[in-house]
């Protein structure tokens, strides 16, 4: 039967939103208070007539929620008391007094407030129907009650003596755990019948729930006492054996793993700890799960070097000799190994002395930390970090993981058969990380002097002594590396082999390395000199070596074929063989030009396989004064253009050049080879010497080459890489190398033959570039002289 709605004048009232409560008519409802806004709201009624309308929010995460956040329908209701908690918190006792419609909401800076109207229901007379309904509802309420822990005894009493529907509606909805969606639902029901009918509805499902839920809780209960009566019959079955003297292996097992550990003479806390667990194994029945679980952590524990070391051996004159034997060249690098084990001998007990190999691919940092062991005769393991993403490859798997393992550093450990070994960490530079974790972190423990004498790995659970440990990383990129990690080793940096280099480890180490894998004599298979070079230059492209020894094994395996075929006992290589054998020429090497050219300048470039030849070209039109730039030039190199510019621009007087050429005529700077990305600031001079040579016309001097960053004022600064640079101007045949002042100390680096071979010229200021690479004359007078002659 449905009932009339009655809406009263409009009043405007403090509002305060709640999120996921709803409040009801002539219920109390308490909550906490945490936005400032709702603070106020209170704070405005409590200084009115205590009174305040009470709406909540559609979503329970608005922070300022608005108009269209808050249902339509709320509760007037009156402050009934303020409890302010110790935390800062408000805690508020609100009681519904009538439902209201929202009409408006104002949303002040301080707090909210809403025009409502108040909705009423006339009271009328019960029907035997609405009785029905009473009936039903307080039935399937005390239903649901039985499934609630321990409902408050007065509920029931109040049950009682409810015989509205309205009310009855109202008390049920505010004492069931219904979400705050179906809440609001039964609130917007105006008539208190209709309102009611929904309710035993959704209890109805809720009390089927319950029941199918309860009877899963009892299934799982029983499951439990099942497995506990097995394992008490087992344990009485053990009693049995032992009483009727049934010969107990399990027993005999676990007193050899008790006296291996006894044997160990491990630390007070950790045989505790193991003999614990052998305790544990004891009493557990033999062949469960669980027991060979333990079993094997025990034995993996019992299988680590917890006092086993090896006598160190420090002959820094051995030491050295095996470097030099294993690796050639690499000067700069070896000093520096044998300097920290100079420091080592000294003083035995030092601690920090974790080494950071950084360098190309291919330049042998792997193998020269194992030369490192073997040089101080210790064991070596290899740790590969590249991809690692999980933090238990580290610290290792807790045991309450299915097939867990101890972390790599352990394993490392357990192989080496000492507590003192060289693990070399390889690719440190690529290690990642994910949801997992992040196993950069946990290396941070492992290279901490001061932390790494207790390093808990997540499987053993027990501290390890990590600190007699030398550890070498190696890295292709230091920049990839964090920070904190950084801090905690001494880098040293390997740089990309010479030709020169190259050439010696080729003749001296791969080629007779190679020969004999394939069972090759000497009379059998010979290489020239020209030809080593050849492929070097024209066949690899690298900073290390490992393309040049894949070029040697297919010579070989070239070579291998025709001995078995018979169509030759022996093989000589030369240039023109090399061709023929391995296929044509894939890089091709560019010789200096012989002849002066105007605006066309050679730069040198470093790269991380070795230090190019890099050729700029400048073209100057007529035009209205637009610098182009081509050539894949990266932003610095772009910013350093643009510089040379301005600084040629600033000495236009001085060379000679036109003062409006900026206006009238358009630059165009171009670095060949299009499609190879380029950037850095070192081809400042070069770029800035290409464009005074095309405004004035003078030609740059062939044979020549520079390298050196450029300032507005013209000032010539520093770069890296000299040394590759230096090798990448020998080869292209040039006899002069203009280079920065504040690079003289790098020149003790450079190889001797190159040294021998190019003049290396040190310059401040592009007024000394200018005056070493250019002309004196221009491109048409020098013509003109030299048809007067």
């Amino acid at each position: 039967m449905n009932k009339t709605v009655v809406e009263v004048a409009e009043m405007t009232l403090p509002m305060l939103p709640l999120r996921g409560l709803v409040l009801f008519p002539k219920m109390k409802l308490h909550f906490d208070i945490g936005r400032k806004k709702s603070a106020k709201a209170i704070e405005a009624a409590m200084n009115a007539d205590q009174v305040i309308f009470i709406v909540t929010q559609k979503n329970i995460n608005c922070i300022d929620p608005k108009r269209n956040d808050v249902y339509s329908v709320g509760v007037v209701a009156k402050v009934v008391q303020i409890i302010r908690q110790p935390d800062d918190t408000v805690r508020v006792i609100v009681e519904g007094i009538r439902r209201a419609s929202v009409e408006n909401i104002v949303n002040t800076s301080s707090y909210m407030s809403a025009a409502v109207k108040s909705i009423s229901v006339p009271p009328t007379e019960e029907t035997s129907y609405d009785i029905a309904v009473i009936r039903s509802a307080k039935d399937i309420f005390e239903r649901y009650l039985m499934f609630s822990p321990k409902p408050p005894a007065e509920l029931l009493y109040k049950l009682s003596f409810i015989n509205t529907t309205e009310e009855l509606a109202y008390f049920i909805a505010a004492n069931c755990s219904l979400s705050y969606e179906i809440k609001q639902e039964i609130l917007e029901t105006d008539d208190p019948t209709q309102r009611l009918e929904q309710l035993i509805d959704y209890l109805t499902q809720e009390v089927y729930i319950l029941s199918v839920q309860e009877d899963i809780a009892k299934r799982a209960k029983e499951r439990i006492d099942e497995s506990q009566r097995e394992y008490f019959l087992r344990e009485q079955l053990k009693v049995i054996e032992s009483e009727i003297g049934v010969e107990d292996d399990d027993y005999a097992e676990t007193e050899n793993l008790r006296e291996k550990v006894l044997e160990l003479h491990l630390s007070e806390e950790n045989e505790k700890t193991l003999l614990k667990e052998c305790d544990r194994l004891e009493r557990m029945p033999y062949g469960s799960q669980e027991a060979t679980v333990m079993r094997t952590y025990i034995e993996t524990c019992l299988e680590l070097p917890w006092n086993t070391s090896t006598q160190e051996k420090i002959d820094i004159l051995s030491a050295r000799k095996t470097l030099d034997e294993n690796h050639y060249g690499l000067k700069k690098v070896k000093e520096n190994i044998l300097e920290n084990l100079a420091i080592r001998k000294l003083s035995p007990d030092i601690k920090g002395q974790i080494l950071c190999l950084v360098g190309p691919p291919g330049v042998g940092k792997t193998s020269i930390a194992q030369s490192v062991a073997q040089a101080i005769n210790r064991k070596c393991q290899r740790i590969a970090l590249g991809g690692v993403k999980d933090e238990s490859e580290i610290r290792g798997h807790r045991r309450t993981y299915i097939a867990s393992m101890p972390g790599r550093i352990i394993n490392a450990i357990k192989a080496a058969g000492v507590n003192n070994p060289v693990l070399v960490l390889d690719e440190i530079d690529k290690l990642g990380n994910d949801y997992k974790g992040d196993p950069t972190s946990a290396l941070l423990e492992v290279l901490d002097s001061e932390q790494n004498n207790k390093f808990y790995d997540h499987y053993i659970d027990m501290p390890f002594d990590l600190s007699k440990v030398m550890f070498i990383t190696t890295a292709n990129d230091q920049s990839m590396i964090p920070a904190p990690l950084l801090d905690r080793m001494d880098v040293i940096t390997l740089d990309s082999y010479t030709r020169e280099e190259k050439f010696y480890i080729a003749k001296e180490h791969l080629i007779p390395k190679q020969m004999k894998n394939c069972r090759i004599t000497k009379k059998m298979f010979k290489i020239a000199d020209e030809a080593i070079y050849m492929l070097i230059d024209g066949y690899t492209r690298e900073a290390g070596v490992r393309s040049l020894e894949r070029r040697i094994i297919e010579l070989l395996r070239k070579a291998a074929i025709m001995f078995v075929e018979g169509e030759a006992k022996s093989l000589t290589v030369t240039p023109k063989k090399l061709e023929k054998l391995i296929g044509p020429i894939k890089y091709k090497t560019e010789k200096a030009q012989k002849s002066s050219e105007v605006g066309i300048v050679t730069g040198l470039a470093w790269t991380s396989v070795g230090g190019e030849t890099l050729p700029i070209e400048v073209a100057v039109m007529n035009g209205t004064g637009k610098i182009e730039l081509t050539g894949s030039l990266g932003d610095v190199m772009q910013e350093s253009a643009k510089a040379a510019v301005t600084c040629i621009r600033t000495m236009s007087d001085k060379l000679e050049i036109e003062e409006d050429f900026y206006k009238k005529y358009d630059i165009h700077i171009h670095a060949p080879e299009g499609a190879v990305p380029k950037d850095g600031p070192s081809a400042g001079i070069t770029m800035a010497t290409a464009v005074a040579s095309a405004l004035t016309q003078r030609p740059v001097k062939p044979n020549i080459a520079m390298t050196g960053e450029i300032t507005l004022r013209g000032k010539v600064l520093p770069i890296g890489g000299l040394k590759e640079k230096s090798m990448a101007a020998y080869r292209f045949g040039v006899d002069t190398v203009i280079f920065p002042e504040d690079n003289k100390s790098d020149i003790s680096e450079i190889d001797e033959q190159v040294k021998n071979s190019i003049n290396f010229v040190p310059v401040s200021s592009i007024s000394q570039v200018l005056s070493l690479a250019l002309e004196n004359t221009k491109r048409g007078e020098s013509a003109k002289t030299a048809n007067e002659q």
